[in-house]
């Protein structure tokens, strides 16, 4: 990663940036894990968008949740697994409670 991206190894010091650093928004990217023989959507990539920088967490499936954030996974009629938008929206909405916050897909900004 550059000198302005960080990579976030914990949802806990992720957590703590947001408190701290209280940006505009948080951006997510749902993304294929790579790690599985489906290709099945289930890694979420959370930016945070700072003026210095950009703080970036990975979260992983681990079960039928993501490790970190603890984020269900769901799964559709044939079986594949898949993270629900609007179930990763409410979270960060809930999780952090500020109304300011904008929470958005990466391919919307």
């Amino acid at each position: 990663m550059s000198d302005k991206t960080t990579k976030v190894r914990s949802w806990e010091e992720f957590k703590r940036l947001i408190i701290e650093q209280k940006p505009n928004a948080i951006v997510y990217n749902i993304e294929q894990n790579g790690l599985s023989s489906e290709r099945d959507l289930t890694v979420l990539r959370l930016i945070i968008p700072c003026q210095e920088k950009y703080y970036v967490f990975i979260d992983f499936p681990e079960g039928e949740q993501l490790r970190g954030t603890g984020i269900p996974i769901s799964v559709d009629k044939k079986g594949n697994r898949y993270l629900e938008e609007e179930e990763v929206k409410n979270f960060l909405k809930a999780r952090f409670g500020r109304e300011d916050l904008t929470i958005c897909s990466y391919w919307t900004i």
